[in-house]
């Protein structure tokens, strides 16, 4: 990991905070796979317009896209894709769905949630939910999908839109087999120690995070559980978690805080924490083998919860 850091530090990129969010997409989108193994090839890869019912507006269509490793009547796991509510999308983040697709032997459906400065909050959380809301009902059965075994996950801010969703899902009586989160964001203030243990050089600095929530979110609105779900008045009843995190992270403390709180209200927790790496390991798996072993835990968990077969070994 540190020799990968110091190639990157060579590399004198531009900072996303030093661009215009237009600019910050474009960059990352070209960057996003570079550290990835090959787009795994799968049975079903297919782009289609996710209806989603927000109440800023009626009749939103999203893009999205269906990985599945075969055509039967799979599981399926809604994947929230990360970058600071702000860059990321269906591209940046189809190696790692096909990943999960593959080794789970689940379906997996990323959705392209709208992303700020131009949609401020709560936008992303309010697409985040209308899409788990959709698979739920009518959107499964359209896809040929099994909306009874459902899961929510994702990355990052897509962490927070993941958990975030699993707590609309508890109060709307919407079960779910597991809320997967890598990385998630959890506080409102990005004031922990590890925020300042690890503010520079540790590939996610203060700086951009400070950028993403400045594009997102007001500083008055910080507090709301939609942003910070560490803050949500109880976490009782929310689907069983599977939490990986990364021990050189700014945001490795509010991870292990929230495994706190969701094991305090009696909510299963597998906590997984990879020492020595960084932010985003888990999208480096050319680079860095703990990435193959965070995706592998992670189809392990979506099985287990799914009830799905451990696939034959290749």
């Amino acid at each position: 990991m540190r020799g990968l850091l110091e190639r990157i530090q060579r590399a004198r990129r531009q900072p996303f905070h030093a661009m215009t969010a237009q600019d910050a997409r474009a960059a990352y989108e070209l960057a996003a796979e570079v550290l990835e193994p090959p787009r795994t090839p799968l049975e079903r890869v297919e782009n289609f317009a996710m209806p989603l019912e927000v109440p800023e507006c009626s009749g939103l269509l999203r893009p999205a896209r269906l990985y599945a490793p075969s055509r039967e009547r799979l599981p399926l796991l809604l994947y929230l894709h990360g970058g600071g509510f702000t860059i990321g999308g269906l591209e940046t983040h189809d190696s790692l769905c096909r990943q999960l697709a593959a080794r789970s032997g689940a379906a997996v459906v990323a959705l392209d949630y709208r992303l700020a400065p131009e949609h401020r909050f709560p936008a992303a959380a309010h697409d985040s939910w209308a899409a788990l809301r959709w698979l739920a009902g009518e959107g499964a059965q359209r896809l040929g999908l099994d909306g009874s075994r459902l899961a929510v996950g994702g990355d990052s801010a897509g962490g927070t839109l993941a958990a975030v969703s699993a707590l609309h899902a508890r109060d709307e009586g919407l079960p779910l087999a597991l809320q997967v989160l890598i990385t998630p964001g959890t506080t409102a203030h990005a004031d922990t120690d590890s925020h300042r243990e690890f503010a520079e050089g540790f590939l996610l600095d203060q700086a951009a995070i400070v950028w993403f929530f400045d594009h997102y979110i007001d500083r008055g609105q910080r507090s709301d559980w939609r942003f910070a779900p560490l803050l949500a008045d109880d976490l009782d009843g929310v689907a069983p978690a599977w939490i990986g995190l990364a021990e050189c992270d700014p945001l490795v403390d509010e991870g292990i805080a929230y495994a706190d709180r969701l094991r305090l209200a009696g909510v299963p927790v597998q906590l997984e924490l990879w020492r020595g790496l960084t932010h985003d390991f888990i999208k480096m798996g050319r680079a860095i083998a703990e990435a193959g072993d965070a995706q592998a835990s992670i189809a392990a968990a979506l099985r287990e919860a799914f009830g799905l077969p451990t696939p034959p070994a290749a």
